[in-house]
Formats: C-alpha cells, sequence, structure tokens
C-alpha cells in the first residue's frame, strides 16, 4: 500500500502546545510519524510525508499532494487539547469525516481499537469532524488524538519516547489489521 502520514499542524502552528509550554504538538506529531513510516516501511508500504520539519505546509497543500499521488490511506497524527489549561480531559479518539465511506469507518475503528489497547489510555471512541484533512482526501483518511496536552499525566507520556513509539505500534498495527481484510 501506498500510505500519507500526516504530522498535524507545522512547528510554528501558533497556540499547539501544553499550557506550560513545555510540549510543542508538531514535536510529538513528527516524532510518532517518523516512527510510523519505520515500521510500516519494514512492512513493504510506500510512505510519505504531507508535511515538512522545517515550514507549515497549508493544508489544502497536503490534501492536494494525497490526492495526486493516489495514496491509498491517509493518516493524521495529532496530540489534543481541551481549552488552555490542564484539565481532566484525556483518551484517544479517532476522527473520520462527517459522512465517512465504509472503508474509512472501518479503518478508523481498527485503529482506535488498536491505539486503546497499545497504550492503555482511555477510549474517547471514533467520532465524525468537518476536518479538511478528512473532508478533502479522497482515500480512507482518519485523524488520530493521541492524548491531551491538558492533562498532566497525559503530557508527560506525551513527551515520552517510550509512549510516542506505543503510539507509532497501535497505529501500524491497526493498519495492518486493515490491509489484512480489506
Amino acid at each position: 500500500m501506498k500510505i500519507m502520514i500526516d504530522a498535524g499542524h507545522g512547528p510554528d502552528t501558533p497556540g499547539k502546545r501544553s499550557p506550560d509550554g513545555r510540549l510543542r504538538e508538531f514535536h510529538f506529531n513528527s516524532a510518532v510519524a517518523e516512527e510510523v513510516k519505520k515500521r510500516l516501511m519494514l512492512d513493504g508500504h510506500t510512505v510519505l510525508f504531507s508535511h515538512q520539519n522545517d515550514l507549515d505546509v497549508p493544508l489544502h497543500e497536503r490534501t492536494a499532494l494525497a490526492n495526486r499521488l493516489k495514496v491509498d490511506l491517509f493518516v493524521s497524527i495529532h496530540a489534543n487539547a481541551m481549552g488552555h489549561a490542564f484539565n481532566s480531559a484525556n483518551g484517544l479518539e479517532t476522527f473520520t469525516y462527517s459522512r465517512p465511506q465504509p472503508a474509512t469507518k472501518q479503518l478508523a475503528a481498527i485503529v482506535q481499537n488498536a491505539l486503546v489497547r497499545v497504550t492503555g489510555r482511555k477510549d474517547r471512541g471514533v467520532k465524525q469532524g468537518d476536518f479538511t484533512v478528512l473532508r478533502d482526501t479522497h482515500m480512507p483518511a482518519i485523524l488520530v488524538e493521541c492524548g491531551f496536552m491538558t492533562h498532566k499525566q497525559e503530557v508527560e507520556l506525551l513527551k515520552s519516547a517510550a509512549y510516542r513509539k506505543r503510539c507509532a505500534l497501535g497505529i501500524c498495527f491497526g493498519i495492518a489489521c486493515y490491509d489484512a481484510i480489506s
């Protein structure tokens, strides 16, 4: 399969950081994306990035690239936030577009389940959203939220290399399961 991995947002996207400023979301997203790419390539997949490490790539360019290259799957990796202060919101969720195709629903459910099992974090479920990277792509596309930067325990996990690798493992295992049944 040809898979596009999207480290959500960019290195300089305003506001995408923990309340204490010690974690920028892109640092988490890009680290997980690198690990996902490495693991998927070992499984024989072609893996492309929609993002760049040194600049913020506009969302319409990310989706246009995925469509132009006719990738089979699009996976956007994120860390969540609820407001601008530490609070109790925690757990993992996976998003599809508000009118997902059956293949997208299946991919989202499998990846969500794998992420929850591998990380042991709270299952917030599969949800729908009108996000550009989900709405404007022509292939099964999901957006995973791997924990909350606004939760004191989860932000520490998001900063840890071990947790980042577990998130990557969950995403890759979900993709492998999806690939086996599709």
